[in-house]
C-alpha cells in the first residue's frame, strides 16, 4: 500500500511538472534591441504590457548602431529595434530588414554632473565649455562609432564651437583624441582612441552612469531624460546646439559626421527616436501589439522625461493595425 501510495505521489508531481514545463514553452515571448537612453520607459511598458498580455517582453539594450549591427551583421533574430536615432531605420535597415519605421518620440543633449564634479558650484549655461578645458577635469561621452549619443555629443561640441566662435572642438576632442575635423565635417576612425586622462567613453551612454555617479568622471554628454530619470545635475545648452529643436534643423545640418569603419555621413539634425519590426520577426503578431501598446500610452514616456510625439509620424508600409494612431507620411 505504501509503495502505491509512493508511486501514485511521483506520478502526480511528473504531470504537474510537466504541466508546468508545458505551460512555460507555450507563453510567448518578443524579443527588443533598443537603445539604452530607451531603457527606463520600455522597462515600464514591458511591466504594463505583460500585466495585460500572457507575453514575455526580453530586452536587450545597447547603443543603437551596435543593435541595427546584432541585425545586419551577427544575424541575431528580433522582433522590434527602438533606436535613438530613426534614421539608422532607412539607411542601415531598409529595405531588406523592413520597409516601415515610426519617430515616436523626440530628446536634446545636456551636460550632467553630480556633487563630487569639479567646479560643479561654479558651471553654468555660459562657461561650461571653458570648466571641460580646465586641467584636471575629466568629461564623458559614449563611442560615436556604436552609439548615436556618442556622435551627437562631438556634434554638440562642432556646433558650440561655430556657435560661441571659440576653438572649442579643437580644445576638447581634436586635442584628446584621434577624432579629427575637417571644416564643418567631422571624422571619426574605425577605431576611436581617446587620452583617457580626459575623456571617458564606453560603448553607450547609460554605461557611463555610474561611473559618474562614483566621481570617475566629471560631466557627461547625456540625454536630458536620462539625466532627469537619474536624479543627475545638468546644464541645459542653447537650442541652437543641443538638437533638440525642429525649428533649428536648418543651423544644425551645417555639421556633419563621416565615419570611417563604413564610409557612411549623417548630417546634424534634431533627435527623433524610431522603432521598427523586422520583416523576419519571430512574433510579429505579439510584437505589433507591443507598438500599438506603446503608441497608445505615450504617458508613459513623458513621465520618463522623454517627450512624445504625438501623434508619432510613420514611414512605409505601415502596418494596419497601428495606421490608424499615427501619422503616414511617405
Amino acid at each position: 500500500m505504501k509503495k502505491l501510495l509512493l508511486s501514485i505521489m511521483v506520478l502526480s508531481c511528473l504531470i504537474l511538472a510537466a504541466g508546468c514545463v508545458s505551460s512555460e514553452k507555450s507563453k510567448k515571448e518578443i524579443i527588443i534591441f533598443h537603445a539604452g537612453s530607451l531603457s527606463v520607459p520600455l522597462e515600464k511598458y514591458e511591466k504594463l504590457f505583460e500585466k495585460e498580455y500572457n507575453v514575455d517582453v526580453v530586452r536587450e539594450p545597447a547603443g543603437s548602431v551596435k543593435c541595427v549591427r546584432k541585425v545586419t551583421e551577427l544575424n541575431k533574430k528580433a522582433d522590434i529595434l527602438a533606436l535613438a536615432d530613426y534614421s539608422l531605420i532607412p539607411k542601415m535597415l531598409m529595405p531588406k530588414y523592413t520597409d516601415w519605421y515610426v519617430m515616436f518620440a523626440r530628446n536634446e543633449l545636456v551636460l550632467a554632473y553630480t556633487n563630487k564634479s569639479k567646479y560643479s558650484n561654479e558651471i553654468n549655461k555660459d562657461n561650461w565649455y571653458e570648466i571641460l578645458n580646465r586641467d584636471g577635469v575629466k568629461f564623458g561621452f559614449s563611442n560615436p562609432n556604436d552609439d548615436p549619443c556618442g556622435y551627437r555629443a562631438v556634434m554638440v561640441i562642432k556646433l558650440a564651437s561655430m556657435y560661441y566662435n571659440k576653438p572649442i572642438f579643437k580644445n576638447l576632442i581634436e586635442n584628446n583624441s584621434n577624432i579629427k575635423a575637417e571644416g564643418n565635417n567631422i571624422i571619426v576612425p574605425k577605431e576611436v582612441k581617446v587620452n583617457t586622462n580626459k575623456i571617458f567613453m564606453r560603448s553607450k551612454e547609460t554605461d557611463l552612469l555610474a561611473p559618474l555617479e562614483v566621481g570617475a568622471f566629471d560631466y557627461l554628454f547625456i540625454y536630458k531624460s536620462v539625466a532627469k530619470q537619474h536624479n543627475l545635475r545638468y546644464i541645459e545648452l542653447p537650442k541652437e546646439i543641443n538638437l533638440g529643436y525642429y525649428e533649428f534643423k536648418d543651423y544644425y545640418k551645417k555639421v556633419s559626421i563621416q565615419f570611417l569603419a563604413n564610409n557612411k555621413t549623417i548630417y546634424g539634425k534634431p533627435i527623433v527616436y524610431g522603432l521598427t519590426i523586422l520583416n523576419n520577426a519571430p512574433n510579429k503578431k505579439d510584437a505589433i501589439l507591443f507598438v500599438k501598446f506603446m503608441l497608445e500610452h505615450p504617458e508613459v514616456l513623458k513621465e520618463c522625461g522623454q517627450p512624445p510625439i504625438t501623434p508619432a509620424i510613420a514611414v512605409g508600409n505601415v502596418p494596419e493595425e497601428i495606421k490608424s494612431l499615427v501619422v503616414v507620411k511617405q
